[in-house]
Formats: structure tokens, C-alpha cells, sequence
């Protein structure tokens, strides 16, 4: 067996990241962008809106950062600010059941609203799940 690597298999592999199958950059921007505007607009995620600054910017910014390296493209967070250390990040915000479903629910409208595949979507809603349960850090 030969230990040279085979640049067609790791292309094969970063084509299937979830970032890949998402559109690259300029898609993670616009599934962050549409979150943000759905948050900001709508009256079913006002708890959500609620835990945020006024001004979303910075929000925006670091979730697309988050995201971009999350999802399997350039780790744009952790290159600027380290490790995300989601959980000590979010501990100063009360994050209970319902803000954690007001978050997967905005989430999931941004992705249907995008146009995600529904099989990256499921795949994505069970990880983001898992991610937005961890976040929770209140009872209810």
C-alpha cells in the first residue's frame, strides 16, 4: 500500500461538507443574514431578539464566522477570536426551552426561506439541536 495521500479523496470529502453542500461563502452569509432579519422582524422570536443588542451587526458578523467553520469551510472564528467556547459565551444570556426553540425555529424558517436541501436540513437541525440544547443554562 502506498502512504501518498490522494488529493482526489480529500476533494470528494470537502465537497460533501455541509458548507460545500450549502453554497460556500456567499450562502452561510445569506442564511445568517435571513436569521437575523427573521429574529429582528418577526413576533414569534421577540424572546430571542430580546437577548441581542440593538444594533444586530456584531451578531451577524460572529455567527457567520461561527458558522462558516462549523459547517466545514475556512474557520474565519477561530482564526480572529480562538476558540468559541460556546457555552462560557452564552452563560451571561438567559437561555432556557424557549429561547432555545424560538433560536431552532428561526433557524429552520431562514433555511426553508434559503432553500436548503431538506436532507442538509435535517441533517443540520440535529446538529443545530444538539448545539442550541448544550446552550440552554436556565430550567424552562
Amino acid at each position: 500500500m502506498s502512504n501518498v495521500p490522494n488529493p482526489t479523496a480529500a476533494a470528494d470529502t470537502a465537497a460533501q461538507t455541509p458548507y460545500a453542500l450549502l453554497g460556500g461563502d456567499r450562502a452561510v452569509r445569506a442564511l445568517v443574514d435571513r436569521f437575523y432579519d427573521l429574529m429582528d422582524l418577526e413576533p414569534q422570536y421577540a424572546g430571542l431578539r430580546a437577548l441581542h443588542a440593538a444594533d444586530l451587526t456584531h451578531a451577524r458578523e460572529k455567527l457567520y464566522l461561527f458558522l462558516s467553520g462549523w459547517l466545514g469551510g475556512p474557520s474565519l472564528y477561530i482564526e480572529r477570536y480562538g476558540h468559541p467556547m460556546l457555552r462560557a459565551r452564552h452563560l451571561p444570556f438567559p437561555i432556557g426551552i424557549r429561547e432555545r426553540d424560538q433560536w431552532l425555529a428561526c433557524m429552520e424558517q431562514a433555511m426553508v426561506e434559503r432553500g436548503v436541501a431538506d436532507e442538509l436540513r435535517q441533517r443540520l437541525r440535529q446538529a443545530f439541536f444538539q448545539t442550541a440544547d448544550w446552550m440552554r443554562n436556565k430550567a424552562g
